[in-house]
C-alpha cells in the first residue's frame, strides 16, 4: 500500500470512529452521569496545577469582594471545591451521581449544600437561586447542544446578584470536535447580545496556556463579568 492510500485509510478509520461515537452520544447531561458512575473524574481541569490555579484567583476574588454566597453551575466531583474557600457555597450539577458524590464528601460542612440541576427544566422566576457570585469553571464546552448551551448562560447570569465568573475558551471551533462531549463556542459575543445589565469587567488569562504546556495546560481563561 502507498503513501497516500496508507494516509486515506487512516483518515477512513479515524473519521468511521468518530462518527461512530456521535452515534452512541445521548446527549451532556446522560454523558456526565454515566461517566461519574463509571469511576471517572471532572477532568484534568479540576485537578494539580490547574485546579490550584482557578483556586488562587478565584479565592482571592472573593476575598477582595468580601463575598458571601458563591453559586457554581456544575460542581463536578467536588474535587476543585477541597481547595477553594466559600463563606457559603451552592453546588448544581445535571449529573445525580456528582450530586450524590460532593454530598458524601462535604455531608458534615453545614456552609455547602448540593442541588441537581436540569437545564431544560429549571424555572426560577422567584430567585429563590442567587448568590453575590456565580461562576461557571470548564463547562461551557461540554454543553453541546445549541438549547442548553444558551439555556445555562441565562440561568448563570440571572442568579447573579453582583459578579459572574466564566473560565472557558472562547472561541467558535471550526474544525470537528475530537471528544464527543466537547464544542467551543464564542460564548461572550452570546452574552453581550443576549444578556443584558452585565459589563466584562476583567479577563485573567490562563497561567498554564496550551501552546506552552501542551497536554497540561489549559485552553480557558478567566472572564469576569460585573452586573450594571
Amino acid at each position: 500500500m502507498g503513501l497516500k492510500a496508507k494516509i486515506l485509510e487512516i483518515g477512513f478509520v479515524k473519521n468511521w470512529k468518530r462518527n461512530q461515537q456521535k452515534k452512541i452520544f445521548k446527549g451532556s447531561a446522560k454523558y456526565w452521569d454515566e461517566r461519574y458512575k463509571e469511576g471517572d473524574n471532572s477532568g484534568t481541569g479540576s485537578y494539580d496545577h490547574l485546579a490550584e490555579h482557578k483556586a488562587d484567583v478565584i479565592n482571592d476574588f472573593v476575598a477582595k469582594n468580601k463575598l458571601t454566597t458563591i453559586m457554581e453551575f456544575g460542581c463536578g466531583d467536588g474535587n476543585q471545591l477541597k481547595i477553594a474557600k466559600y463563606p457559603i457555597y451552592i453546588g448544581l450539577d445535571i449529573s445525580p451521581t456528582a450530586v450524590k458524590m460532593c454530598y458524601k464528601q462535604f455531608k458534615t460542612d453545614q456552609s455547602k449544600s448540593f442541588y441537581v440541576y436540569d437545564t431544560t427544566a429549571f424555572f426560577d422566576n422567584a430567585r429563590l437561586f442567587k448568590a453575590d457570585l456565580t461562576m461557571s469553571l470548564d463547562v461551557l464546552y461540554h454543553l453541546v447542544e445549541k438549547e442548553i448551551f444558551e439555556n445555562y448562560l441565562r440561568h448563570l447570569f440571572a442568579a447573579a446578584d453582583k459578579y459572574v465568573i466564566i473560565y472557558a475558551s472562547d472561541y467558535n471551533q471550526n474544525e470537528e470536535p475530537v471528544h464527543q462531549h466537547e464544542n467551543r463556542r464564542n460564548f461572550s459575543d452570546f452574552v453581550k447580545n443576549n444578556i443584558s445589565g452585565w459589563k466584562l469587567k476583567e479577563v485573567i488569562k490562563n497561567k498554564y496556556p496550551v501552546k506552552e504546556f501542551k497536554e497540561k495546560g489549559s485552553l480557558s481563561d478567566f472572564f469576569i463579568y460585573e452586573r450594571v
